[in-house]
């Protein structure tokens, strides 16, 4: 079986630490590779509402007219593709951009020509649209397909806004049946129980991985919109 292999200067004791250590995240691959098998395999979703979203150019500022609808079911370029959307606490209640949610868009705009290779995949916030493109431009997410869905009931339906405007963030798969029937496949919210705040959609975000391989960890560091 493949051992590590031993560094100069390592000690027998650092050198058996290190080989647990091993085996552990072996264990932790393949349970997480068994949680992906059961995420794959959930039965056929609910059918849901066609929402119809506003879009508009890059450049658009307030007053600006090019702005179209487009609804969920638009937002599939195929029947066979699945449909990823992030939901962003902007918007309503949330009148600055959440620094946690920037954080993981940030990394989605350097992935996203890579997923849509395999996915569908959009931004929707509660935010008008001249806002939310505002902010686009500020962190230069210039890869993303960015949605304002705040006159609709999405985001509340989807259990990423209250009925006071308060705003969560959410990740949601859906699927589009042959007759164009959406169907919504997975949700997956930050909070996972009582004691579990903000780990649910932890591996979005890979700067929490990078940091969890340090020796302080991820402390208690939280994103800011500037630093």
């Amino acid at each position: 079986m493949l051992r590590q292999t031993r560094l100069s200067g390592e000690s027998d004791d650092y050198l058996a630490a290190r080989e647990e250590l091993r085996r552990a995240e072996i264990d932790l691959m393949r349970q997480r590779e068994e949680v992906a098998a059961r995420r794959r395999a959930l039965p056929q979703g609910p059918a849901v509402d066609d929402y119809v979203f506003l879009e508009g150019p890059a450049d658009l500022d307030a007053g600006d007219t090019p702005v179209r609808e487009v609804t969920l079911s638009g937002l599939f370029t195929s029947p066979d593709r699945p449909l990823i959307v992030y939901h962003l606490m902007y918007g309503k209640l949330q009148t600055e951009p959440c620094p946690m949610c920037t954080l993981w868009i940030d990394g989605f705009s350097g992935v996203a020509h890579h997923v849509t290779q395999n996915a569908d995949f959009a931004i929707a916030a509660a935010a008008d649209l001249p806002a939310l493109r505002r902010h686009a431009r500020n962190r230069g997410w210039s890869r993303l397909r960015l949605l304002s869905c705040g006159d609709s009931t999405f985001k509340y339906d989807l259990g990423s806004e209250d009925e006071d405007g308060a705003q969560d963030s959410t990740i949601s798969v859906f699927t589009r049946d042959d007759d164009g029937t959406v169907r919504h496949r997975y949700s997956a919210h930050p909070r996972m129980a009582e004691d579990i705040a903000e780990r649910g959609i932890d591996l979005l975000a890979p700067v929490w991985h990078l940091l969890d391989l340090t020796p302080a960890g991820r402390g208690d560091w939280y994103p800011q919109l500037s630093y």
